[in-house]
């Protein structure tokens, strides 16, 4: 995403967007994981954050995002409510820290897991 400025030209790197996003789910009650990754949300934490690409597609455009995530949910969670509450934590992290509108968060499902 580019913006013009008085002062000049601000670039907001897709990268940027899925390191936030990532962080995100990680910190979404619910959330196992990302699919695709064989990395658990604990490790993920320690490691800062590498893997969170896996599952997880951004679609920046000039003023607006599309966000496609692949999760892995916590058995006994009420699917319905996390990803509720995952669209939710995604949007208000996009709108509020990048200034972008936030055009769909697309949450699929891939796996439950039980705890250890």
């Amino acid at each position: 995403m580019n913006e013009g400025t008085e002062q000049g030209l601000i670039h907001i790197s897709d990268d940027v967007v899925t390191s936030i996003v990532g962080q995100v789910v990680l910190e979404t009650p619910g959330i196992a994981g990302m699919s695709g990754s064989n990395i658990s949300n604990n490790w993920a934490k320690r490691l800062g954050g590498k893997n969170v690409k896996k599952g997880l597609s951004v679609e920046v455009k000039e003023v607006d995002v599309a966000i496609d995530l692949k999760v892995i949910v916590n058995y006994g969670c009420v699917i319905q409510e996390v990803c509720y509450m995952l669209q939710k934590n995604v949007r208000n992290a996009v709108e509020n820290m990048m200034g972008l509108s936030l055009v769909s968060v697309n949450v699929k499902v891939e796996k439950v897991v039980l705890p250890l």
